[in-house]
């Protein structure tokens, strides 16, 4: 009975994500109905919060891929790639502006000779 119960609530979907008020609670009701002993009772509920801190990590690393490969399939640019852009930005806008001062020089000094 007690093997049925454990492995009952081990496939269960919710006992994943039981917390541990709410298994200190099954743990009583299983005890005062004599189906555990009190220690049975406590190496349950410890196994189960373990199993249960298990099923979360596996969940949020699943849930971590699952995301990361659809933004991956939405061809967005990744924050580094922004910043990349941003760079090259800047490096032709000095580029840019280094070539200009010349000719403005220039040009001020053709303006000087005309007048």
């Amino acid at each position: 009975m007690k093997e049925l119960l454990k492995n009952m609530l081990y496939t269960g979907v919710g006992a994943a994500f039981l917390t541990r008020d709410k298994l200190d609670e099954i743990r009583k009701e299983l005890v005062d109905r004599g189906n555990l002993t009190r220690e049975e009772g406590k190496d349950f509920v410890e196994d189960l919060l373990k199993k249960s801190d298990s099923a979360r990590d596996q969940l949020e690393l699943w849930l971590s891929r699952q995301v990361e490969d659809r933004i991956k399939g939405l061809n967005l640019a990744t924050t580094d790639e922004v910043e990349e852009l941003r760079r090259k930005i800047e490096e032709l806008q000095v580029a840019l502006n280094s070539r200009e001062q010349p000719k403005a020089n220039n040009g001020d000094a053709e303006d000087t000779e005309d007048a």
